[in-house]
């Protein structure tokens, strides 16, 4: 699955068969977000070089592309921020919908709401945002009550995602309140909420998985791709809050500034194959919107009712929208959170 790991800006060449190359393509992605096999599948049967940057934010993707990095064809934003860089003028309209194998998709993926027939972007991967714990130090964990109870309760310690929006939906979530709210009082009432756990965080990371792995914390907020560090340790466990959680989505869009328009097209169309997409889950244990891929991933996979989300837990998840002008609330209140003492 994807597990949106840091991303070190590493830049990776997968040249695997490619005598005879038909040109690059340069993917600007997430840490640890895609299984590099579909990559060395794509060149190898395309001759099409493949580079892969990776970030760890929406913003801070957004903030390299708005400063006026060149040279990167695709993207993968969450689908809020698909929205925004729509109504930036930073996405190609690719019309990718047309395409005969578009039918694949399962509708309810076509959440951006400045494309919803999704001419712009294909849906990518999907998954939530919950907790990993370690069963031997913390115990039976259901939720965020017992979550930030872990450092009092055994002296170990937790960290939260370094994510506006991720931790803030957490005081949203507790105090009833939307995760997209724009109201000044819900948003106060979620800031307090945090700062009123602030002395149990330990850190404000996204390394949870080595910091899991080498005992230095408890349990952190992250990403259900995380699993795929610990098929190996019974003990590391995953759950998706009782009282809610969040989930993501992120989709594959190609940049108006694109140098590779032709061979980003082609990658999505290689995308929306079924076997493709499933090599990508059976690595990355995410959710796919490629509903014939589903019934190609791996037994353990669909059996994982925190990959394949029962209804009843999807009740109780959100999904993060474009807030518009709210933005800037939303900062004021994640730096307050960021530097209280």
């Amino acid at each position: 699955m994807n597990t949106k790991v840091t991303g070190l800006a590493i830049s990776v060449s997968l040249l695997a068969g490619a005598a005879g190359a038909e040109g690059s393509l340069a993917l600007y992605n997430w840490g640890d977000y895609i299984n590099p096999d579909v990559l060395t599948a794509f060149t190898k049967e395309t001759g099409i070089a493949v580079t892969l940057d990776t970030y760890s934010s929406n913003e801070e993707m957004l903030a390299k592309i708005q400063a006026g990095a060149t040279g990167y064809d695709i993207v993968f934003p969450s689908v809020h921020m698909n929205d925004i860089m729509i109504k930036l003028n930073l996405l190609e309209k690719t019309g990718i919908n047309a395409h005969p194998d578009f039918a694949r998709i399962d509708p309810t993926f076509l959440r951006a709401k400045e494309d919803p027939a999704s001419e712009y972007c294909l849906p990518y991967a999907w998954g939530t945002v919950g907790i990993f714990y370690n069963e031997d130090v913390t115990g039976p964990i259901t939720g965020w009550a017992d979550f930030f109870a872990v450092p009092e309760k055994t002296g170990a310690k937790i960290t939260l995602l370094d994510d506006m929006r991720e931790v803030i939906a957490i005081g949203s979530i507790m105090t009833g309140a939307s995760v997209n709210s724009a109201d000044p009082a819900e948003l106060q009432a979620a800031t307090d909420y945090v700062l009123s756990h602030k002395a149990a965080i330990s850190a404000f990371t996204y390394e949870v998985p080595p910091l899991l792995s080498s005992g230095d914390i408890a349990a952190g907020q992250f990403f259900v791709g995380g699993n795929v560090f610990f098929t190996e340790t019974p003990n590391i466990k995953y759950i998706i809050p009782a009282e809610g959680g969040t989930m993501y989505q992120e989709n594959i869009c190609v940049l108006a500034s694109a140098p590779n328009k032709e061979n980003a097209r082609t990658f999505m169309e290689f995308y929306l194959r079924p076997d493709i997409a499933a090599l990508n889950v059976a690595q990355q244990f995410n959710g796919t919107p490629n509903l014939p891929a589903n019934e190609l991933t791996p037994d353990f996979i669909k059996a994982n009712p925190n990959i394949n989300v029962p209804a009843e837990t999807m009740a109780r998840l959100q999904i993060f929208e474009d807030i518009g002008a709210a933005l800037r609330v939303y900062d004021r209140a994640w730096n307050t959170i960021r530097t209280a003492q």
